[in-house]
């Protein structure tokens, strides 16, 4: 699938940033709107006319990580169907189990270099 319009939440504005350049090194013509607040994040979400066609989010972030993020997303009827590809730390068995009950299509761990991320968003997008 060709992914045009990502939507990143990462409440770290540098992990958003690296994340950004990353993606527009490929030369993809892809757009990438990064938001930091995953509660404003969710609400604007459900209040925008064009969906994204993925949204890549963080686990870790304060008053509402990750999988609630997923969770909340996955009982509205219009985002639910969206692509969400999570990143961060949390357990494989964690995500295993959010990857069959919650629609999560992918995890990855945040990379410790810049090239390595270039390489797992190539595959991705």
């Amino acid at each position: 699938m060709l992914y045009k319009n990502i939507l990143l939440i990462d409440d770290d504005q540098d992990d958003a940033e690296i994340f950004t350049d990353a993606i527009q090194s490929l030369e993809r013509g892809i757009l990438v709107q990064s938001l930091f607040n995953s509660v404003l994040a969710f609400e604007e979400l459900r209040n925008k006319e064009l969906l994204p066609d993925l949204i890549l989010l963080d686990y870790n972030m304060p008053a509402l990580n990750g999988y609630e993020f997923l969770q909340k997303m996955k009982t509205n009827e219009r985002l639910q169907n969206i692509p969400v590809i999570m990143i961060s730390t949390p357990t494989d068995e964690f995500i295993l189990q959010a990857i069959k009950t919650d629609g999560l299509c992918r995890y990855f761990s945040k990379p410790n270099s810049y090239n390595e991320l270039v390489s797992i968003l190539s595959g991705i997008l």
